[in-house]
């Protein structure tokens, strides 16, 4: 299916970038668009999606939307936990120069405030499974935290376990110790958001838990803002999360998910080198895929899609 092409049934099309005439060029990451206002981002969700950091040429219709809409709810969830970047997701709030566009903003959107983002991704783990199965196989270890000898894969960890890892422009982030993290960001800097990553991935994993769904491992960022660390980027959605469905969960294989490992199975049935440029996606793929995100937006209680 083009992505020029409308999707079957009630889906939109994907939106697959957006260029916001007033507001200057946006940074375009992987799948968000990031527009400078001075003295805070406007951050778009679009319907992009990326494997193996490759961005696929058709999106998933709605993508940004769902996302956005979990960030959200997580973001108010854990706002007594800590400070985040949050200023306002409706569009009526946003500068004058932005409303004209209320037609694309509306739902994938926010304004947030600018913080100086340290370059060190806050991975926090409490099932095997991913990069930090394969480096276990190897090691014993991920990021240099010794685990117990025996572990199947995605089985539960004795304890939760923080492994953070560099902030990657271009390329694959790299796995590091919690020393070399002390060394980048400076030793208080480092313990405080460990500390604040491991409490934020217990709370919401017992949320969620109780919903259905596990949350295998995570992601964090933070900034700073006028010398104190803020959460900021999107939170706990299935871009930056293992969401697994907890009926279907077995430990000793990898799981079904609620991300985007379904584009990553059928990717891996593909002769592709895993290099640009990336595979169109059938559209079976597109809509399986984004049934899944809706299924955990449903189950986590923030309401029908």
């Amino acid at each position: 299916m083009s992505a020029e092409k409308q999707n079957r049934g009630t889906m939109e099309k994907a939106l697959l970038k957006t260029d916001l005439t007033g507001v200057g060029s946006p940074y375009r990451g992987k799948v968000r668009d990031v527009y400078d206002l001075d003295d805070a981002l406007l951050i778009v969700a679009t319907d992009r999606i990326s494997a193996y950091d490759c961005v696929m040429p058709n999106g998933i219709p709605d993508k940004g939307k769902i996302l956005t809409a979990m960030s959200l709810f997580w973001f108010r969830f854990l706002s007594d936990l800590v400070e985040h970047h949050v200023v306002t997701s409706d569009v009526e709030e946003f500068p004058d120069v932005l409303r004209s566009h209320a037609e694309v903003l509306k739902g994938r959107s926010m304004l947030v405030r600018k913080a100086r983002r340290l370059d060190v991704e806050c991975i926090v783990r409490g099932y095997l499974a991913g990069s930090g199965w394969k480096d276990y196989q190897k090691t014993g270890a991920i990021s240099g935290v010794k685990l117990p000898e025996g572990l199947r894969e995605s089985e539960r960890l004795p304890e939760v376990i923080f492994t953070p890892s560099t902030k990657a422009e271009v390329g694959h982030d790299e796995n590091i110790s919690f020393d070399s993290m002390r060394d980048l960001v400076g030793a208080e800097r480092a313990d405080f958001m460990r500390a604040k990553s491991v409490e934020l991935y217990r709370v919401a994993e017992a949320y969620a838990s109780q919903r259905g769904i596990i949350i295998a491992d995570t992601k964090f960022e933070f900034g700073l803002l006028n010398d104190s660390i803020i959460l900021i980027d999107e939170i706990l959605s299935p871009d930056s999360s293992r969401f697994w469905p907890r009926e279907e969960y077995e430990p000793g294989r990898s799981q079904h998910s609620f991300d985007k490992q379904f584009v990553r199975d059928y990717l891996e049935t593909l002769e592709w080198n895993k290099q640009p440029p990336a595979p169109e996606l059938p559209e079976e793929i597109v809509s399986k895929t984004r049934e899944r995100y809706i299924e955990a937006h449903k189950r986590l209680g923030i309401g029908d899609f």
